[in-house]
């Protein structure tokens, strides 16, 4: 009969962010496995045959390419799900898995906020430049639009924080140990 050492006991820290992540990857992949289903019965109106109205060249963009986005957010939600899985099971490879997804969920979550800064302006620049109101009140506007952009960078720069925690105790020589 084979003997089964134990190296370190389990940390709450690995259970803890295992079951979050477990919660948060079944619901977006939930999430994303509907998103699929909607890009996929409205890809052929945008595909051809339907008059659209022109639009702008990045929402075009952003239309072509979301099947391909939206099929990616569910590859990601899928590998998360596995590995925190695999993570509350202490298997080293997940660990390992679960470190290039937050790695990855960094990037894109920068990237994103490019994105989006990109998009807002140019969805509120065409829209106060076309629509019929006074200065006051476009001033207004453009505070609440200033506003919603200053909280997304601080909760998007948070998160990434936050992951970078999470990447860092996951490489400490103490949670590795369980690992072994």
């Amino acid at each position: 009969m084979p003997q089964t050492f134990n190296v370190g006991a389990r940390s709450f820290f690995v259970t803890a962010t295992a079951w979050v992540a477990i919660i948060l990857a079944a619901v977006a992949s939930a999430s994303a496995l509907v998103q699929n289903a909607l890009v996929a019965s409205v890809t052929p109106i945008t595909a051809g045959g339907v008059n659209l109205p022109a639009l702008p060249l990045l929402t075009n963009l952003l239309l072509g390419y979301l099947p391909w986005v939206v099929g990616t957010g569910l590859v990601m939600s899928v590998a998360m799900l596995a590995s925190a899985i695999g993570l509350l099971l202490r298997l080293d490879w997940a660990r390992r898995v679960f470190i290039g997804v937050l790695v990855i969920a960094i990037v894109a979550n920068l990237l994103g906020l490019w994105l989006q800064h990109e998009v807002v302006q140019s969805v509120v620049s065409s829209t106060l430049s076309g629509a019929p109101l006074p200065p006051k009140a476009a001033g207004v506007f453009g505070g609440f639009v200033a506003a919603a952009r200053v909280m997304a960078v601080v909760v998007t720069l948070g998160t990434c924080a936050l992951f970078g925690w999470v990447i860092r105790r996951l490489m400490s020589p103490s949670v590795r140990q369980e690992f072994a």
